[in-house]
């Protein structure tokens, strides 16, 4: 059994960097790291999840979920850190795992990584799918109905437009009385979905995108960045302006902040609601680590990243924290469970310009999301198979595009019917309980690599070990225990399919274990 535990040695990890990874350049500043992670954090979660989390648990206090995401994420970001400084290859927390805890350990991170990206992908394209069809339908385009929601998901045609009808309702409610709403809403046309077929063609059409192959410019990469950035800021300033107009309608929004629980139910609003709506919307701090892998390129290690990893999750939470508290004030937060919440904030503004802008902007900046993260799913996969866990297939290159398109196109396949089937919120929740997880995987790597090899030269040194880490560990811990039993019981079938693989193939092929 012993064996099931056997490490990557650091030496291991370092030649197979090779010369590319010993001759990264020093040239990332503090700015340029910050810049780096904004644009890499700012995302789904923000436009998609929001409103969700907002109307199911935790109401206008969405924002203190915000804020103890953010705390959990800037203390496990700090232990991604020290590991990106130490071990500069692809691989990320998988490789991590491999060389701390253990090759069980690593395969656990590993098939849990393939859950994150995987649904965090799915997720995607159905919040984009949200905003493509409010962006056509604001252009007369309507799709049918029956075709741009999971299956059973009932829709009315309100307001010129076919709308969610528990959204609808909530709006009805908040101005006549319940008979009345009900009325209303039994007067409207009403259809009810079977599948979400604009979220499925985009998913095909993003790996058909990886298969023939794309080339990254740092260009655009900065392009996409301001735009998401600018759409914010946009919805912010028309968000701002209408409520200075409609204060008191933005007060009764925001009454009462903090909804009662009074359900008797954990996680239905009060305190747990704010844990649990804080574990839903971790999704929207996913991608920081990206900063945490440009640490042999960073010019001071020790000084710069941590201010490229708390500055921005500092800026970012910032700036979710004032997008949630205006979305809340603007809509009641009964009427947010929707995949485009920022599109119906700013439909309630009525500026035809402004939401012209944000919703092509969302689409904009979810469509890149969406290839950086299928593209990191065929990284761990390739990055598996070299190490003999996965099949060979998993990582074959294709002969003319020299893309991983066998395990690219398979994921897709796979990841497109998850995003016409699966409503958003239960995506969401499986993408948090896994990097949750993750999380936690990587914080006790770090207590154990200073216990075990104390004297290895770090770049960056993960501040006051092992509180900081033991802290993150802990926090992730309780946001995932804050999640519903049934996301649980999806994470613990997903990890017992992985380890049938794991015992049946993996462990006898694994090139570690032979000691090749």
């Amino acid at each position: 059994m012993a064996n099931l535990f056997a490490r990557k040695s650091m030496d291991m990890l370092v030649r197979e960097a090779g010369d590319e990874e010993h001759g990264l350049k020093r040239a990332l500043g503090p700015v340029n790291l910050v810049n780096l992670g904004i644009g890499a954090i700012i995302g789904t979660g923000i436009f998609v999840l929001t409103g969700s989390a907002a109307a199911q648990y935790a109401g206008p206090a969405i924002i203190l979920s915000f804020v103890l995401a953010g705390i959990a994420s800037a203390l496990a970001g700090l232990c991604y850190a020290e590991f990106a400084s130490l071990i500069p290859i692809a691989g990320s927390a998988y490789t991590y795992g491999y060389a701390t805890l253990g090759e069980l350990f690593a395969w656990i991170i590993g098939w849990d990584l393939i859950l994150e990206y995987a649904f965090g992908a799915a997720t995607v394209a159905v919040g984009w799918s949200g905003y493509v069809n409010s962006f056509l339908q604001d252009r007369g385009i309507v799709f049918p109905p029956s075709l741009t929601a999971s299956p059973g998901t009932k829709l009315v045609f309100f307001n010129e437009r076919w709308t969610r009808w528990d959204s609808v309702k909530a709006v009805l409610s908040a101005k006549m009385s319940p008979g009345e709403a009900d009325a209303q809403l039994a007067s409207l046309p009403a259809d009810t979905a079977y599948f979400n077929l604009i979220a499925f063609a985009v998913i095909l059409m993003v790996t058909w995108i990886l298969v023939i192959g794309i080339k990254e410019s740092a260009g655009l990469n900065t392009i996409i960045v301001f735009v998401k950035v600018g759409v914010l800021l946009t919805f912010v300033g028309i968000a701002i302006m209408w409520v200075m107009n409609n204060g008191a309608e933005a007060s009764r929004n925001w009454t009462p902040f903090l909804p009662p629980n009074t359900s008797g139910e954990y996680g239905k609003f009060g305190m747990s609601g704010v844990a649990r709506g804080a574990a839903v919307i971790f999704f929207a701090y996913i991608g920081f680590d990206a900063v945490s892998t440009a640490a042999q390129e960073s010019k001071n290690p020790q000084k710069d990243m941590p201010i490229g990893i708390l500055g921005s999750l500092a800026i970012c939470t910032v700036l979710y924290i004032t997008v949630a508290g205006l979305l809340t004030a603007m809509v009641p937060y009964t009427a947010l469970n929707v995949p485009d919440p920022i599109a119906v904030g700013i439909d309630k503004a009525g500026l035809r310009w402004g939401s012209f802008m944000v919703k092509l902007g969302a689409v904009c900046g979810l469509s890149s999301t969406m290839i950086v993260m299928l593209l990191g799913q065929s990284r761990v996969f390739f990055s598996m198979s070299r190490d003999g866990l996965l099949p060979s297939w998993a990582g074959a290159v294709h002969p003319k595009y020299k893309t991983p398109y066998v395990s690219t196109i398979l994921v897709g396949i796979m990841v497109a019917m998850f995003a016409g089937l699966v409503p958003i919120g239960i995506l969401g929740e499986l993408v948090s309980i896994g990097t949750l997880l993750a999380f936690v995987i990587v914080c006790a790597g770090v207590i154990m690599l200073r216990r075990r090899d104390p004297d290895r030269p770090r770049p960056f040194k993960t501040p006051m070990v092992p509180f900081v880490p033991a802290l993150g560990a802990i926090i992730s811990l309780y946001m995932m225990f804050s999640l519903p039993l049934d996301t649980w019981i999806r994470l613990i079938v997903w990890l017992a399919i992985g380890m049938v693989i794991y015992f049946a193939y993996s462990r006898h092929h694994s090139k570690v274990q032979k000691g090749t």
